[in-house]
C-alpha cells in the first residue's frame, strides 16, 4: 500500500521553501562544462544592491527561470548566472545619506577610505537581501557562480577593457559638453538622461550690432546661459543676415563683443534664424564654436550656481539668475517679448533634477568604430530581437550614437586606471599602478579620483562572469550566451553596450536572442511608482498566494515586447488553477492506493483495455506537448502556458476525470488499471509541461507519483510521439463531447435539474454511428442519460421530444412533462435564425466574384459543404417546429 497522499488542502507555505532548499542541497541548479551536451546560457540582469524585488524583477526573473528550467529538462547543459550590480550613483546616494544620518558628516568630511568602507558594509548588508527575495520566486540559478559587478574578477575585467580601449585609440580625455547633474554632482551619459515635457518660455532678446543702429533678435529658453555667449551664428544662405557675417554684436548687459559667423547648423526657418552661441553650455554650440574658434566660457559651478564669470549674478542659483537677468534685460530695454514654449527638458534618471549641459574635462569612448560591428551582427541576423520591432530601437541608438562620457565624479565604482605624474603631469593608463614616469622618471603618481560609468562595467557582464579576460573553459563553452531577457526600457542603456563590448573583447556577439518584455502596470494601465502609491510588492503576493500563483499570473499576462496589467483577480485565478491541479492529482493518488493495481502498469499490459476516452486524452496530451514546445521555441511563453493550462483544466480535469470515474468505482480491475494508467501517464506529462511555469506545486505533486523516480526539475521534458498520435479517436471524442455539451445546454435552458435523468435517442449518419456507439457510457456519465438508444432512423421517436442537431447527428430527448413547449419553440426558432444566417453568409461568399476568383478550390469546396450542412440542419429544425 502507498503510505502517502497529498494533503487535503493546497497550501504553498507547506512546501515551497522546503522544496527550494531541497533543490539547492541536491545541486539541481549547478552546471559545468559538458562537451557531450549543447549549452544553454542566461546571465541575469543584475539587480541593484540598493533595491528590493519589484514586479519588474519578478517578471524578468520568472521569464528567465521558465526558459532555464525548460532547457534543463530538454537536455541542454543549462547555466543561469546570477549577480548584483554596484549601481554607482544610486548606491552612493544611499551611503551618503546613511553617513549623514549617523555622523552628520558629508562624504568629503569622512574621506574616501572611510566612505568606501561604509559602502562595502552597505553591499554586505543589502546585497544578499534581494538575492534571498529572488530565491523566494523559485529562481533556479547556479548560486555557486554568483557575481558582483565590483568583485575582484569584474574589476580586473573592467580595468583590462579600459586599458585595451585606450591602447587601441578608442578612449581619450578631453574638454567636451557633457550632461551634468547639479544634485548628484556627476556626469551622466545620454542614456541616463530622461526627457520630460515642461512648461517654458522663449525670451526674445535684442543683441545690438557694434557701431550700428541694427540689432539681432535672439530667442532663448535659457537666458542665464547668455552670460557665457561668445558668438552668434546665422545660416550662410540667409540673405537677411548676409551683410552681418564677419561683423560683431554686443552682449547685452555685459558688453562682450560677439563675432557673427555663418554656419549650416543654423535652421534659418526656425525662430529668427539667428542663434546665440554658448560653447561651454550647449553641445551643438560647442561643435559650432570649435569650427569657428569661439571662446568657451563656463559661467556655472558644479551645483548650478553662477560662478565668478557671471559678474553681478555670481552665487545665484541658475533659476534665480534667470529671473534677475530677465528683469534687468527688461529694464534696460533689451527684452523684446516673451513667448510660452513647452518643450522636452533633460533630467537626471536618478534624482530627476534638470541636467545642465556644460563643458568639462572628462574621459570619453569614441563610438564611431566600436558601433559598426554591433550594427552588423543585427543586420546579419546573428543577433535577433524578440519581437523584431525592437531592431529599430537598437539600430537607431547605435547609428546616431555620440562619444560616450564614461567618467563619473563619484567614489563608489571602478576607479579609472589612469595615473597622473605629480611632477610633470604625464598621464599613464595602466592595469597596474606605474612605478616610474616614462617622461621624468618620477614615482610620484596619483590615480584619477573619478570612477567609471556603471554601464561601462555591466557592458562586460556576459563574458566577464565566465572568466574574461582569462581564457577559461567556461568562457569557451558557454559564450556566446543563448538569450538575454530584459525590458524595452534599457535596450540602449545596457543591450547596446553589451553588443559592442562583446564584439570588441570577444569578436563575438554576447547572445543569440534578446527577449524583450514590457512593463508591469497596475490594473488601470499606470506605471507602478512610489508617487502614485500603486506599487505591488511581489513578496506580499508570494506570502498570500504562493510563488507559483505569482509566476502563473506574470507568464499568462505576458507577450514579448508588450506591457501587461496586473490584476489581483488574475492572481486569485492562478491560485484556483493550482488548487484544481492539486485536487485532481489527489483524486488520482487516492485511487492508486491499491498497490496490486500497479503491477504490469505499462502501455503493453493495458493497451487492450484502453477505451476511446483513454486514447483521446493520450493523443490530446501528445498534441499539446508539440504545441507547447513549438511556442516555447518561439519565446511565446504566455501562449505555451495558456495551452498547457487549458488542456489541464478543461480536457484532463473537467472531461477525462469525470469520464473515468465509473470505471474507477467499478468492479472490472482491468478497466480500472487502464484508467489509472492513463490518468498517471497524462498527469506526468501535464506536470512536466507546467513545471517551468509553476515549479513548486509540480515538484510536490510529482514526488507522489508511484511511476517515477527522482525530481521533476531534472526529469526529461515531454516530446511529441507519433505513437501517441490517434487522430481518429480524437475526432470521435470531439464529436461526442460536442453532443454532450449540446445536451447539457438544452437541459440548462429548460431548467432541468441534473438529478432528473432522461432517455437520449441518437440518430447518426452512417459515418458518425461508430463514434456515438463508443460514446454511450459517456452520455450516461456526463449528459444525465438514464438510457442511450442509437437508431438508424427517426421512426417512432415521440413527437414531443426535444431535438438537437449537430453535424451528422440528431439527438432526441423525450422530456414530456418537463418540457415547456413555448420555450422549446423559442429555442428552435433561434436555432433556425442562426442556420439561415449561416446559409446566407456562405451564399454571399459563393456569389462573390472576388472570393470565387481568388480562393483555392479546396476552400470553395469547404464552403459548399458548409452550405449543404446548414441546409440539412435547417430542414430538420423546420420539421421539428412543425411538429410542435
Amino acid at each position: 500500500m502507498m503510505s502517502k497522499n497529498l494533503a487535503k488542502n493546497y497550501n504553498p507555505k507547506d512546501f515551497e521553501e522546503r522544496i527550494y532548499r531541497d533543490w539547492e542541497e541536491k545541486g539541481c541548479f549547478k552546471s559545468s562544462v559538458n562537451k557531450d551536451k549543447k549549452p544553454f546560457t542566461i546571465v541575469m540582469p543584475p539587480p541593484n544592491i540598493t533595491g528590493q524585488l519589484h514586479m519588474g524583477h519578478a517578471l524578468d526573473d520568472t521569464l528567465q527561470d521558465i526558459l532555464i528550467r525548460w532547457k534543463r529538462m530538454d537536455g541542454s547543459e543549462s547555466l543561469w548566472i546570477p549577480g548584483t550590480d554596484h549601481a554607482s550613483i544610486a548606491t552612493e546616494v544611499k551611503v551618503v545619506d546613511r553617513i549623514k544620518q549617523e555622523t552628520g558628516k558629508t562624504k568629503y568630511e569622512v574621506g574616501r577610505e572611510e566612505f568606501l568602507k561604509k559602502a562595502w558594509e552597505w553591499k554586505d548588508e543589502f546585497g544578499g537581501k534581494i538575492v534571498n527575495q529572488v530565491k523566494k520566486l523559485g529562481a533556479s540559478c547556479d548560486w555557486d557562480k554568483e557575481r558582483f559587478t565590483m568583485d575582484a574578477g569584474c574589476n580586473k575585467a573592467v580595468t583590462k577593457f579600459f586599458v585595451k580601449l585606450y591602447e587601441e585609440g578608442h578612449i581619450y580625455r578631453g574638454n567636451r559638453i557633457i550632461n551634468w547633474c547639479p544634485d548628484c554632482l556627476t556626469t551622466l551619459s545620454d542614456a541616463e538622461v530622461e526627457h520630460e515635457d515642461m512648461e517654458g518660455f522663449f525670451w526674445h532678446i535684442k543683441y545690438p550690432i557694434k557701431d550700428s543702429d541694427e540689432y539681432l533678435e535672439i530667442a532663448t529658453t535659457r537666458p542665464e546661459t547668455m552670460l557665457g555667449d561668445s558668438g552668434i551664428a546665422v545660416h550662410p544662405d540667409d540673405e537677411r543676415y548676409a551683410h552681418l557675417v564677419g561683423k560683431v554684436a554686443i552682449l547685452p548687459l555685459v558688453g562682450r563683443e560677439l563675432p557673427i559667423v555663418a554656419d549650416e547648423y543654423v535652421d534659418k526657418e526656425f525662430g529668427t534664424g539667428a542663434v546665440k552661441m554658448t560653447p561651454a553650455h550647449d553641445p551643438n554650440d560647442f561643435e559650432v564654436g570649435k569650427r569657428h574658434g569661439l571662446e568657451e566660457i563656463n559661467v556655472m559651478h558644479d551645483n548650478a550656481t553662477m560662478n565668478e564669470l557671471s559678474g553681478k549674478y555670481e552665487g545665484m542659483d541658475r533659476y534665480e539668475c534667470r529671473k534677475a537677468l530677465v528683469n534687468d534685460l527688461d529694464e534696460a530695454g533689451y527684452l523684446l517679448k516673451v513667448e510660452k514654449h513647452d518643450h522636452a527638458v533633460g533630467t537626471c534618471y536618478r534624482c530627476h533634477t534638470v541636467i545642465e549641459p556644460r563643458l568639462s574635462l572628462q574621459w570619453f569612448v569614441k563610438m564611431d568604430e566600436l558601433s559598426k560591428p554591433a550594427i552588423e551582427i543585427l543586420k546579419n541576423q546573428d543577433l535577433k530581437f524578440v519581437p523584431e520591432k525592437f531592431d529599430k530601437t537598437y539600430l537607431q541608438w547605435l547609428e546616431n550614437i555620440r562619444d560616450w562620457c564614461v567618467s563619473r565624479q563619484l567614489w563608489w565604482g571602478h576607479q579609472i586606471p589612469a595615473y597622473y605624474c605629480q611632477d610633470c603631469g604625464e598621464v599613464v593608463v595602466s592595469e597596474d599602478a606605474p612605478t616610474s614616469c616614462p617622461k621624468c622618471n618620477s614615482s610620484n603618481f596619483k590615480q584619477d579620483d573619478d570612477v567609471l560609468d556603471t554601464w561601462f562595467s555591466s557592458g562586460l557582464w556576459p563574458f566577464e562572469v565566465l572568466g574574461w579576460p582569462e581564457k577559461t573553459p567556461e568562457l569557451d563553452y558557454y559564450y556566446p550566451t543563448s538569450v538575454l531577457v530584459t525590458g524595452y526600457d534599457i535596450i540602449f542603456f545596457w543591450v547596446v553596450r553589451m553588443a559592442f563590448s562583446g564584439m570588441f573583447c570577444m569578436n563575438e556577439k554576447p547572445f543569440d536572442h534578446v527577449l524583450v518584455h514590457g512593463l508591469v502596470r497596475d490594473s488601470q494601465g499606470r506605471k507602478m511608482s512610489k508617487s502614485l502609491g500603486n506599487g505591488i510588492n511581489p513578496l506580499d503576493i508570494i506570502d498570500e498566494f504562493g510563488a507559483d500563483a505569482l509566476r502563473f499570473t506574470l507568464a499568462t499576462g505576458n507577450s514579448p515586447g508588450n506591457d501587461m496589467r496586473f490584476y489581483m483577480e488574475r492572481v486569485e485565478f492562478a491560485r484556483n488553477f493550482n488548487n484544481k491541479l492539486w485536487n485532481a492529482s489527489r483524486f488520482v493518488f487516492m485511487n492508486l492506493e491499491d498497490e496490486t493495481l500497479l503491477e504490469n502498469f505499462d502501455r503493453n499490459a493495458v493497451s487492450k483495455d484502453l477505451t476511446l476516452a483513454d486514447k483521446w486524452i493520450i493523443s490530446r496530451a501528445n498534441r499539446i506537448v508539440g504545441e507547447v514546445t513549438d511556442n516555447m521555441d518561439k519565446f511565446e511563453l504566455g501562449i505555451a502556458l495558456q495551452k498547457a493550462y487549458e488542456f489541464t483544466w478543461s480536457e484532463y480535469c473537467d472531461w477525462y476525470i469525470e469520464i473515468v470515474k465509473p470505471r474507477l468505482y467499478g468492479e472490472d480491475r482491468d478497466a480500472k488499471r487502464a484508467a489509472l494508467y492513463t490518468l498517471t501517464y497524462v498527469l506526468e506529462k501535464v506536470l512536466k509541461l507546467l513545471h517551468p511555469f509553476i515549479p513548486f506545486i509540480t515538484e510536490e505533486i510529482y514526488s507522489y507519483l508511484p511511476t517515477v523516480d527522482g525530481l521533476i526539475i531534472t526529469a526529461e521534458y515531454p516530446r511529441y510521439s507519433k505513437d501517441d498520435n490517434m487522430e481518429i479517436e480524437e475526432e470521435k471524442m470531439n464529436l461526442i463531447m460536442e453532443a454532450i455539451r449540446n445536451v447539457r445546454n438544452v437541459r440548462t435552458e429548460m431548467d432541468v435539474p441534473p438529478s432528473k435523468k432522461a432517455k437520449i435517442i441518437i440518430v447518426p449518419s452512417l459515418d458518425k454511428k461508430s463514434a456515438m456507439e463508443d460514446g454511450q457510457d459517456y452520455f450516461k456519465a456526463l449528459a444525465f442519460a438514464s438510457d442511450v438508444e442509437i437508431r438508424d432512423s427517426k421512426d417512432g421517436i415521440p413527437e414531443d421530444a426535444v431535438a438537437i442537431v449537430i453535424d451528422g447527428v440528431e439527438i432526441f430527448i423525450p422530456l414530456d412533462e418537463l418540457v415547456d413547449f413555448e420555450k422549446e419553440r423559442e429555442r428552435l426558432t433561434k436555432e433556425k435564425e442562426k442556420a439561415i444566417s449561416e446559409i446566407k453568409r456562405v451564399e454571399g461568399k459563393l456569389s462573390n466574384p472576388g472570393f470565387m476568383g481568388k480562393a483555392p478550390e479546396k476552400l470553395i469546396e469547404e464552403e459548399k459543404a458548409k452550405k449543404e450542412k446548414y441546409e440539412e440542419i435547417l430542414k430538420t429544425i423546420e420539421e421539428r417546429l412543425s411538429k410542435l
